[in-house]
C-alpha cells in the first residue's frame, strides 16, 4: 500500500476532547473523503501535546506544521488550501511572537523547544489505542531485553545506576526500592501503579496514561518480572473515565499479544495486571491509604515505620510507583542507565539520594501564556520554565511566585527564579519536587490569599486519623481566614509558624506532614503582606475583598459610562445609587465588599482602594 503523504495528527487528551476535537475529527474525514482525499491524508488520533492551552490541536506530519484551536467551521478552509492547493493556513496555526519563518513549524514555538520528552516520548505520534503504533515506536522491546537477557538483579542495579527517583512525590531511589520488594519475606509479592492524582491543576499521570499507556505497562511488567512478582495493579482516579478506557484497551492488546498474562515471551514468567478505581479521596495518594482502598477498607495512612516494601497490600511484600516512574523504565533498558545519568544535577556515585537524573513532567497553570503539560530535563531553572516554556507573564504583569508540588508545595519568589529544579534545591528552599503541579502566579495574586486556598484544600481532603492534622491544619486556617479579613493580630505570625512545626513533626502521612508549606514559604518570602494585612487592613494586591473599599470616581463615571447602571443593576446589596447619565454612588454601610461592580465595569470607574 503507498504510504500516506500527510498525516493529520489530531489531540484526543481530555482538554482537547472537551473542545471538540472528536467533531473536528469527524468533520476532518468527512470533508477529505469528499475530496477524495482519504488514499492520501490519514487522520490519526493521539494523545496530548501538552499545549493545552491552545487546543484541540492539529500537527500534520511529515511537514511538522501546528494547528490550533481548530473547529468543525475551520475544516473545508484547512483541506482546500493546505491539501489541495499546498498553502497552510496561516491563520489557524500558533504563531510565536518572535517567530522568523513565514510558515512556523512546531519546534519553533518555545512552549515545545524547552522541552525533553523521556516519559512523554511518544506523545502526539501514536494511536493510545491501537498497540502496533506503540510497538512500531519500539513498546516492549525493552521487556524482551529483560527476559531473554537480563536476570533480575540485573535489572535491578541498571535502575539502581540511572539514579531515577520515585516522581510521585516522595523522590525514594526505585532501584533500591525494587531491591528491598524482592528481598523483602513473604509471597506473593505485588506491584503497584499509583495514578490517584489528586492535586488541584495536575494532570500528569492522567496525560501519560492516555497518550502512551503501554509505556506504563511495559514498566510495570519489567518491575514484576526484577523483584518477582505475578500480579499488579493500577489504581486510578474515577474522575478520569479517559485515561481509564485506554488503560483497559491497552491490557486487553497486551494480553493478546502474550505481552502479559501467562508465559510471556514464552520465557515462563507470567504476570498480569488488574485496574482499581478510586473513589476521588485525595489522601488516597498516600501509598498507605491507597493499598487499604485496594483492600476494600477505608483509605486511611498508617505509620510510616512499617515500610510497604515488607508489608504492603494484604500485608505483603508491595512496591509502588506512580505513572511517570513507571513510564521512565522501559527507555532506561533500552537506551541504558549512562544515558539516564547523563541528564540533570549530582552524582549519583556518592549516594543513591545525591542526584536528581533525567527528566520531570509538570503541569504548568496559571498566571503564564502557555499552560500545559511540559517535560524539562532536572536542572533547568525556573525561569526557563516560566519565560522560555511558559512564555512569561499575560497583560504586562509582574512575575511573583511560582508554587512547585502541588497544594502542599511552597512558594517560591522572583529572585529565586533562577534555582534549579532538582529534589535537594527546591526542598532547601521550602518547597518540594511533588507530583509536578508548578502554578504561576503574578502581582495580583495575594499570597496570604493564596495560603488559605491551598491550605482550604488540604485541611478539606484530610482524612482526619491523626489530630494534628485534622486539628493544627483547621487552626491554621482559620487563622488565616482572620488575617484575610482583616481581624488579624500580630501574635498569629508566631502562631502560624508554631502550629505548622507542630504539624509537619507529628502528622501520621505526607499530606499532614507537607501542608503547612504554602503558610512556612509565604511566611518566609512575602512576610510583609502578612503585616500589611495585619497592621494596615489592607491587602497590597486587592484580592482580599473584605479589605478594600469600593467607590466609584464621577468623572469617569459620566464622560465614559455615562452612568449606565450595569454596577447598580448588578450589586446584589443594592448598595449603588444613581440614573442615567448621572453620577453613581456606593453607600459603604450597605456595601458588602464582594466586588460584582469592579467586575462588571466596562469603564475602570470602580476604584478600589
Amino acid at each position: 500500500m503507498k504510504p500516506y503523504r500527510a498525516n493529520l495528527m489530531l489531540c484526543a487528551g481530555t482538554g482537547c476532547v472537551s473542545n471538540h476535537s472528536f467533531l473536528v475529527r469527524e468533520a476532518l474525514e468527512k470533508e477529505i473523503k469528499k475530496r477524495g482525499l482519504e488514499n492520501e491524508i490519514q487522520v490519526v488520533i493521539t494523545g496530548c501535546d501538552g499545549f493545552c492551552a491552545e487546543g484541540p490541536l492539529l500537527i500534520v506530519q511529515p511537514e511538522n506544521i501546528f494547528y490550533c484551536r481548530l473547529t468543525e467551521k475551520d475544516v473545508p478552509l484547512l483541506v482546500e488550501e493546505h491539501f489541495i492547493k499546498g498553502r497552510p493556513v496561516k491563520k489557524l496555526m500558533y504563531t510565536p511572537p518572535d517567530a522568523k519563518a513565514p510558515v512556523p513549524k512546531m519546534n519553533d514555538i518555545g512552549f515545545f523547544k524547552g522541552q525533553m520528552l523521556v516519559a512523554l516520548r511518544n506523545r502526539g505520534l501514536i494511536d493510545p489505542e491501537n498497540i502496533d503504533e506503540a510497538i512500531a515506536r519500539d513498546a516492549y522491546k525493552a521487556i524482551a531485553k529483560v527476559l531473554t537477557s537480563m536476570s533480575p538483579e540485573e535489572v535491578i542495579q541498571e535502575i539502581k545506576d540511572s539514579g531515577l527517583r520515585g516522581r510521585g512525590g516522595g523522590g525514594f531511589p526505585t532501584g533500591i526500592k525494587w531491591e528491598s520488594c524482592r528481598n523483602a519475606e513473604g509471597e506473593p509479592k505485588y506491584v503497584i501503579c499509583n495514578a490517584d492524582e489528586g492535586d488541584p491543576g495536575a494532570f500528569m499521570d492522567r496525560n501519560i496514561i492516555e497518550s502512551d499507556p503501554h509505556s506504563v505497562l511495559e514498566g510495570m511488567v519489567i518491575g514484576a518480572y526484577a523483584i518477582g512478582v505475578s500480579e499488579g495493579y493500577v489504581y486510578i482516579r474515577h474522575e478520569y473515565p479517559l485515561a481509564r478506557d485506554r488503560l483497559h484497551i491497552a491490557i486487553d492488546q497486551a494480553r493478546d499479544y502474550g505481552l502479559l498474562g501467562k508465559n510471556i515471551f514464552d520465557t515462563g514468567f507470567n504476570f498480569d495486571i488488574e485496574i482499581v478505581r478510586g473513589a476521588g479521596a485525595f489522601v488516597c495518594g498516600e501509598s498507605t491509604a491507597l493499598m487499604a482502598s485496594i483492600e476494600g477498607r477505608v483509605g486511611e495512612p498508617r505509620a510510616k515505620y512499617v515500610h510497604t516494601v515488607e508489608h504492603g497490600l494484604w500485608n505483603l511484600p508491595t512496591c509502588l510507583n506512580n505513572v511517570e516512574t513507571w513510564a521512565n523504565v522501559p527507555g532506561i533498558i533500552n537506551r541504558g542507565a549512562e544515558w539516564f545519568a547523563s541528564i540533570g544535577t549530582g552524582d549519583i556515585s556518592e549516594s543513591p539520594w545525591g542526584g536528581s537524573k533525567g527528566t520531570k513532567v509538570f503541569s504548568l497553570t496559571g498566571k503564564v501564556y502557555n499552560t500545559g503539560l511540559v517535560e524539562v530535563p532536572m536542572g533547568i531553572t525556573l525561569r526557563d520554565i516560566v519565560f522560555e516554556v511558559g512564555g512569561g507573564i499575560p497583560d504586562g504583569k509582574e512575575f511573583k511566585s511560582v508554587q512547585t508540588g502541588g497544594p502542599s508545595g511552597g512558594f517560591l519568589p522572583a529572585d529565586l527564579l533562577d534555582l534549579q529544579v532538582d529534589f535537594e534545591q527546591l526542598t532547601e528552599a521550602g518547597s518540594m519536587m511533588g507530583s509536578g503541579g508548578m502554578v504561576v502566579m503574578d502581582e495580583d495574586n495575594c499570597m496570604v490569599d493564596m495560603a488559605r486556598y491551598f491550605l482550604a484544600f488540604t485541611q478539606g481532603e484530610s482524612c482526619g486519623k491523626c489530630t494534628p492534622c485534622r486539628d493544627g491544619v483547621k487552626a491554621m486556617l482559620e487563622i488565616l481566614i482572620r488575617i484575610t479579613e482583616g481581624k488579624g493580630v500580630e501574635e498569629d505570625l508566631d502562631l502560624l509558624e508554631e502550629l505548622s512545626h507542630f504539624v509537619i513533626d507529628s502528622s501520621l502521612c505526607a499530606l499532614g506532614g507537607s501542608a503547612p508549606n504554602p503558610v512556612l514559604t509565604s511566611l518566609k518570602y512575602f512576610r510583609e503582606e502578612y503585616e500589611a494585612h495585619i497592621r494596615d487592613k489592607k491587602c497590597p494586591a486587592r484580592a482580599c475583598r473584605q479589605l478594600n473599599v469600593y467607590t466609584i470616581d464621577p468623572e469617569i463615571c459620566v464622560s465614559k459610562g455615562h452612568g449606565c447602571g450595569v454596577c447598580r443593576r448588578e450589586c446584589p446589596d443594592n448598595a449603588i445609587t444613581g440614573e442615567k447619565n448621572k453620577t453613581h454612588f456606593i453607600n459603604q454601610d450597605a456595601c458588602e465588599k464582594c466586588g460584582v461592580c469592579f467586575d462588571v465595569c466596562k469603564f475602570d470607574a470602580i476604584q478600589i482602594t
